[in-house]
């Protein structure tokens, strides 16, 4: 079976993946591109980037993807849903390239982008959205692109078999935290901690095998 994966998720040092408030022109409110700086750094971002860790753990967010499920935050602004010709924060070709699920209360007509991106709207439960996905994802694996509410919610139904993080060295103090209501999460992944010179920490979190 395909596994659930999760790439490049920035948190604070005290746990926020995003500020607030969120809006058009802060698409992650007080945080601004502060948390992603280690990746807008790399190769894996601007081919004139740096090599080295942190493009190495970056160029694995689309190796063996079939299709991705993200959150309606993900997908654009508060009130997005109420504009008919709202199609995402990019450009015609997004970067996903696969079916990709948001979830949302306000579901629409599918939206085909360039590049092979078409966004499905759904308003389903985590399992029912994987499930959902992975019959588009062509026995490939299904990514967690996030807000931090969705990969939280995936995670706390037990559906997420690798999750990388990237712990940057900022305290945000306010936002959205990823760990809330996770308690004792770690006993059931593999979990291993990598230093980059660039300050950030790559955490993996692999599910153990309980067969």
């Amino acid at each position: 079976m395909s596994r659930t994966r999760i790439h490049n998720l920035s948190i604070s040092v005290d746990g926020f993946a995003t500020g607030e408030p969120q809006s058009l022109d802060a698409p992650f409110g007080h945080a601004g591109h502060r948390l992603h700086d280690w990746m807008f750094r790399t190769r894996f971002w601007d081919p004139e980037g740096m090599a080295g860790v942190d493009d190495a753990f970056a160029q694995r967010h689309s190796d063996g993807i079939g299709a991705e499920i993200m959150g309606a935050h993900k997908f654009g602004p508060p009130g997005w849903h109420d504009d008919p010709d709202w199609k995402g924060w990019w450009d015609e070709n997004p970067p996903f390239h696969t079916p990709t699920f948001v979830l949302t209360h306000h579901p629409r007509p599918s939206l085909v982008m360039d590049g092979g991106t078409t966004f499905h709207f759904v308003d389903l439960a985590p399992a029912e959205a994987l499930e959902t996905a992975r019959a588009a994802a062509g026995g490939l694996d299904v990514r967690i692109g996030g807000g931090p509410t969705v990969v939280r919610e995936f995670l706390a139904a037990g559906l997420v078999d690798h999750m990388h993080l990237v712990q940057v060295p900022m305290v945000l103090g306010r936002g959205v935290r990823l760990w809330d209501g996770l308690e004792g999460l770690e006993a059931g992944f593999d979990i291993e901690a990598v230093s980059s010179p660039s300050g950030v920490t790559h955490l993996t979190f692999t599910r153990k095998d309980v067969s």
